[in-house]
Order: C-alpha cells, then structure tokens, then sequence
C-alpha cells in the first residue's frame, strides 16, 4: 500500500517528483478547515490558478472506503464554495425556453456585463414561483452572479420601487397570443398546462414539438448515451431541419440518404463514411444506455444503471414498464410489476411514475420498439469494472439491526460488491441480511424459501470465505 492517508499520499507523490498543489493543508480540526477556506477565499485572486470553493476531504483511507459512495459522489468529500462575484445590468425581458422534456422555463434576457471575466447576457429564472417569489419584471436593474463561478444567476431586484413598472410576470399571460385564449408552446402551438402542485409548465406536444424533438436526439446522442461521433447538436439540428430524422431510429437509417448527406456544405465522401460508420457501431449498446438514452424524466444515469441490472434484458424491462403503467392506470399499487419497480434501491413512487408515463404513451412505445428493430444487440449490465464477489448480481434484503455496520454502510458495501439491494422480498431476492429485532421482511424470507443470513455470515460470504 502506497500510504494509509490522503496527505501523506500526497507527500509520497511529492518526493517521486510528481506537481502537488502547495495550497493542500492537513486541518485536524473542524475550526482549522473553516479558517483555511476564509484565508484562501481572502487571496484567491493572488493564486496561479482558478478555483472556487476549497474540497474537504476525510484523511482516513480506510475511513474513505467504509463512507463509500452515492451515484458518483464520495461521502468523504465535501465541496466549500466562495461567495459568488456579482454586477448589476438590467433585465431587457423575460423569455421562455422549451426543454427536451417539455418543461417551460423563464430566462432573463439581460444587458451584457462582465461578471468575473465572463460576459453575461442571459440566465435561467427556474420557474414561475420563482419568477414570482423575487418579483423580477421587465426592465429591472437586477444583480447577477455565475453561481459556483460558473452559472449566471439573476439574485434580486435593485429598483423595486422604480416608477411606471410593469405588471407582475405571468407564464399564462407571456404564452398565450394576442388572439388566443389559452396558453401554448411558443415552439409548437400545443396546449401548454402547469399540474397541480407542480411548478414547472409542460409543452403537451410531446414528439410532434421540434425544440423536444431535437433536443431529445441531442440527449441519444450525446456522450453518456449513445455517443455517436459526428452527431453533435449542429449536425442533429441540421438533419432535423431537412427532415432526415425525426426520431431515435432515424439515425440507424441515414445510410439510405448518404448521398444527399455527402452533397451538403462542409461534407464530402469521407465525412459521410465517419458518421455512418460511428452511427453503425452503436448498434450494439449496453441496457444502461439506451435507458438513459430515451430522456425519460428523473431517470439519469445512475437510476438507468440500476434498471439495467435489475431487469438484465431489454425486453423484461420493457414488459415489466408496460406491465407496471398498466396497474398504475388501474390505481393497483400493490400489483407485482409496480411493487417489483418501486422495490428497487433509490427508485421511489416519484421516479417509477414518471418511468411509467413514458410507457403509458403509445407513441413512445412505438418509438422504442422501431428503435430496438434497429439495433443488433442489447447487451447486458455487468457489475462494476474490478467486481469479482460472491454476491455480484445477486438481489439483496437488509432488515433489522446490524452490530458492525450501519444499514447505510451495509448497502454501500453491497452494491459496491456489484448486488442489487432492494428494500422488500419477493421470490426474485437472493439473500436477506437478518440483523436484531427482525421484523415480517425475515418471516417472508422464510415462507418464500429465500437463503437468510446473519451479519457474521453475510460478511464472511462477502470476504470469499
């Protein structure tokens, strides 16, 4: 082992001759740490370097690998950001976006201003509440900042009081026409509506509305999805506007239109042969993939990950979705493919709803199943890279108290292992983890035949002994 903590794998790096920052400070206390972020927020400005925030970090390697990890963020780490730099500029409009899910979304057309190095001319308002809840209206003097040095951000009005200021802002009001009668889509003319007890506005156009339509097909594209080399947001703009795709399995088609494609501006024959050639190696595309691929909301990659390996193959998921949206349409929450979904570690009643509304519309099925047409191969989730356990796509139950761990940990520790962990038993679990004072969850274990184990034996199984 190179070292047992972070600051003297530092110093190990540093005598092997490799650059260490000079500003890493070892801080045995809470009130040491606090001071080093004031005094290098003091003299940010004289660094060689940019930087926002300071990152606390636990020293502890092994206390590192207890605390693990959630998605792709470490529980040993923390993130202390400055105070963002602010200006002030006027506020010429509010405007409305459309987004690849169908949200509505107020943005502030602002007067250009440098704020930290960086011109300024627009930034997002987040939603009508929000809108609402600072008052911003047009022609305001605002101040702004770049959140985290990075994201314009409109923070408060300065001349709340100026005389002749225009009405409250209203997302009915700005969306619907002069002539009209009911809000819509600046983008498509559909029905636009805000949800009870929802914040944000929804285009109903679904596919039928290009700015969804074309950032949908961004979104398959783009790197975490099915990263098609070539098919960046100019390029899918500019086919969607010659109408040579309008959805996912467009883009397995576009060889039957190589030669309008090798005629266009900037394009030629061994541009044309790249792209199709990039599109034809997708595909073959990993579950997890295509999932995040479809733009369903709330599912990002992690929660795609999770789905991919718990339902293995394309065509389970896909049943299991149909299944499940169709006990939800019948308001039965205790229906086993809707219990099964919801059963799943970190998927609650929210995210396998907003799952099973995209399976609930027609045409998204049509979609999906022109898009697997398509494709060659679905390929299996595997566990993680390195994860060669006993309990490696195995479906896990904790229950009760664990002495060495908590349940937290325990889970962390499992699906690091390469498990699913799910917070109910059914007939597909594998092992429960019986700690003390146990409840039904063993009981059901029991009548259903699924193996049980005590901590000690859980960890012994999961130490290969």
């Amino acid at each position: 082992m190179v070292a047992e903590t972070h600051w003297d794998f530092l110093a190990r790096l540093r005598k092997w001759g490799f650059p260490v920052s000079p500003d890493a400070l070892l801080c045995p206390t809470l009130e040491d740490a606090l001071a080093f972020h004031h005094h290098l927020g003091e003299t940010r400005a004289t660094l060689a370097y940019d930087i926002d925030g300071v990152v606390y970090k636990i020293n502890r390697f092994d206390w590192q690998a207890r605390l693990g990890m959630v998605s792709r963020a470490p529980r040993w780490a923390l993130a202390h950001k400055f105070p963002a730099q602010q200006a002030q500029t006027v506020l010429k409009s509010i405007e409305i976006s459309v987004g690849r899910t169908g949200v509505l979304t107020p943005w502030a057309n602002l007067a250009p201003v440098n704020v930290g190095g960086v011109i300024v001319a627009r930034a997002t308002l987040h939603n009508e509440d929000e809108v609402a809840r600072k008052d911003f209206r047009d022609g305001d003097t605002v101040v702004i900042q770049r959140a985290g040095d990075v994201i314009p951000q409109v923070v408060s009005v300065v001349d709340p009081e100026r005389p002749k200021r225009p009405p409250p802002f209203s997302m009915a009001a700005k969306l619907t026409p002069p002539d009209g009668d009911r809000p819509v889509c600046p983008i498509c003319g559909s029905l636009a509506v805000r949800e009870e007890g929802q914040v944000a506005w929804r285009c109903t156009g679904g596919l039928v509305c290009p700015a969804q339509g074309v950032e949908r097909l961004i979104h398959f594209c783009s790197r975490l999805a099915f990263d098609i080399e070539g098919m960046g947001e100019k390029n899918v703009e500019a086919f969607w506007t010659e109408k040579l795709v309008r959805q996912p399995a467009d883009l397995f088609r576009l060889h039957r239109h190589a030669e309008a494609i090798r005629e266009r501006e900037g394009w030629g024959e061994v541009s044309t042969r790249n792209l199709l050639q990039a599109i034809e190696r997708r595909r073959t595309i990993p579950l997890d993939r295509l999932i995040y691929a479809l733009g369903i909301r709330q599912v990002g990659e992690a929660t795609a990950k999770l789905l991919a390996r718990h339902y293995g193959a394309v065509e389970a998921w896909k049943a299991a979705m149909l299944a499940a949206a169709a006990e939800r349409e019948r308001g039965d929450e205790e229906g086993e493919a809707w219990r099964d979904l919801t059963n799943i570690s970190q998927i609650g009643d929210s995210v396998a709803g907003d799952i099973t509304d995209f399976f609930r519309e027609k045409h998204n099925v049509a979609a999906l199943d022109d898009l697997i047409a398509e494709l060659r191969e679905v390929t299996a989730v595997s566990a993680p890279s390195g994860v060669a356990s006993p309990i490696a796509g195995k479906t896990i139950v904790f229950t009760g108290t664990l002495e060495k761990m908590t349940r937290a940990e325990s889970k962390a520790r499992a699906e690091a292992l390469g498990a699913n962990v799910t917070s109910s038993v059914s007939a597909k679990t594998d092992y429960v983890v019986v700690g003390a004072d146990a409840g039904s969850k063993a009981a059901k274990a029991a009548a259903l035949g699924v193996t049980t184990l005590d901590e000690e034996a859980f960890l012994a199984l999961i130490a290969g002994r």
